[in-house]
């Protein structure tokens, strides 16, 4: 049994690694997956040939770039750009640059929880696109949502690319975008990457690959709690572990306890005790096709204005307006 001592929480990270360890089936949230070392595996992730995902996304903006800015820019008003989870900002700096190019008047403001991700991106923008006008938001999706309506009068774009909105389950899906709404006004739109159902060991492989990159980044979570909270998991008595359901859409991943084993988190007083083969459920990854969107969309009160597409039709950037 988990000590029942509830303490004193200094932060979210504590609070959700508390509750996430004493609920059960135990859980723990993968946006924790990211610091500076996390950032990194991500990066490697996307450079990996088995996640598909990034450079699929990156064909689409390359290919289309012109339509996308041309709906973006509304007869060449200013506006602010902003982008939730903006990470290394690779994809991004397509459309930057293109914006940069033609003159147009805009502000970009990518919002990160990481703050050592906003800090490289900032400074890879000053050398990269050192005309850009950049106001980076440190925080969570939600907590971020709610600044977005009270911004400086201009005209909004909110990027969220990379699937990101396949974190989370449907009901959860349809309260986010339902908050995205209501941060834009009617002349706003949203740019969203939604990864397509495509063939399943595709799917797994983008999200297990051999070289064990994926295992490190989900791990990454408990590397974390032994830094920042003085907890003593032992990451290799845990194995990587990924699902997918063709189904329903879903993959997800776990870490796998692979002995009894009992953990003590030092600043949260709290002794966990892991049977063999018990999980705990780090990661939810979405897969979607043209209904599933529609029916978000219409759930959250929201248009599908347009859509881009890769060749094969194994990603999609949907635009969204009230």
């Amino acid at each position: 049994m988990q000590n029942e001592k509830i303490p004193v929480f200094t932060s979210a990270f504590e609070q959700e690694v508390y509750e996430g360890l004493t609920n059960y089936p135990k859980h723990l949230s993968s946006k924790y997956f990211y610091d500076e070392v996390g950032d990194k595996l991500f990066q490697d992730i996307m450079a990996m040939p088995e996640y598909y995902l990034t450079n699929c996304e990156f064909d689409i903006l390359e290919i289309h770039k012109e339509e996308i800015v041309s709906l973006f820019t509304n007869n060449e008003e200013p506006f602010s750009l902003f982008e939730l989870g903006a990470g290394d900002g690779k994809k991004t700096k397509i459309l930057l640059e293109h914006l940069i190019n033609q003159n147009i008047p805009f502000d970009y403001r990518p919002i990160d929880i990481s703050h050592n991700a906003l800090h490289q991106l900032t400074q890879s923008l000053k050398s990269e696109i050192p005309n850009i006008t950049i106001h980076p938001l440190q925080g969570t999706y939600f907590e971020t949502l709610k600044n977005i309506g009270e911004t400086n009068g201009r005209r909004k774009v909110i990027l969220f690319l990379g699937s990101n909105i396949g974190n989370l389950l449907h009901p959860v899906a349809v309260d986010f975008l339902q908050n995205m709404k209501d941060a834009i006004n009617k002349d706003d739109l949203i740019f969203m990457g939604f990864d397509q159902k495509k063939h399943p060991q595709t799917i797994l492989d983008a999200y297990n690959d051999k070289t064990g990159i994926t295992e490190a980044f989900n791990k990454n979570i408990l590397v974390r709690i032994n830094k920042e909270m003085g907890g003593n998991f032992e990451v290799d008595n845990f194995l990587h572990w990924e699902v997918y359901d063709p189904e329903t859409g879903t993959a997800k991943s776990y870490l796998v306890s692979n002995v009894d084993q009992t953990v003590y988190i030092e600043s949260l007083e709290l002794e966990v005790q892991l049977k063999r083969w018990e999980t705990i459920h780090t990661e939810i990854s979405q897969k979607y096709d043209d209904e599933v969107v529609e029916w978000l969309a219409e759930k959250s009160g929201l248009k599908i204005v347009t859509s881009f597409s890769d060749h094969q039709e194994n990603y999609k950037n949907y635009v969204f307006k009230k």
